[in-house]
């Protein structure tokens, strides 16, 4: 019989690469397109950034944090290991970054699809605030996800 533990642990590395592939994939995209400032590609973009946050990012955001809490539990980790408490904050500090992220980018969706089906060649003004927040709240956030990766890895005490 397969052990639940390594079951568990695939499963946890795969969400990690998941929260990490969706997100640096997206943004890529997002981040590309905006500068081709092309009004159709924009709308089409946009639309599948929020479409694969909500298939791929969403649940692995919610399955990271529970099954590390069973890894750890199970591995009998104390919960004051710093590769452990300082993972947890850092996730909880890029979820405080991506949970605006994700707002901006169900607007700037709206604002392109609008902007396409009215057959505009330019994007207006609030979309590239818009775009500025989410791209300024991304680097930070990203970085906390590399950190993370490498806590996992490394488990310094």
């Amino acid at each position: 019989m397969m052990d639940t533990y390594l079951i568990v642990k695939t499963l946890h590395i795969l969400s990690a690469t998941l929260i990490m592939g969706t997100g640096l994939g997206t943004a890529f995209y997002l981040f590309m397109v905006n500068r081709s400032n092309c009004v159709p590609a924009q709308a089409v973009v946009s639309k599948w950034v929020c479409k694969a946050d909500w298939w791929f990012t969403t649940p692995a955001v919610i399955f990271q944090p529970l099954s590390g809490l069973w890894l750890a539990h199970h591995i009998r980790m104390p919960m004051s290991a710093t590769w452990i408490w300082l993972t947890f904050a850092l996730f909880i500090f890029a979820g405080l970054c991506w949970l605006p992220v994700v707002v901006w980018q169900i607007q700037m969706r709206n604002i392109a699809n609008e902007a396409y089906k009215a057959g505009e060649s330019k994007l207006p003004k609030r979309y590239w605030q818009l775009a500025r927040r989410w791209e300024t709240l991304g680097y930070p956030a990203f970085t906390a996800v590399i950190v993370i990766f490498f806590l996992m890895v490394l488990k310094p005490m």
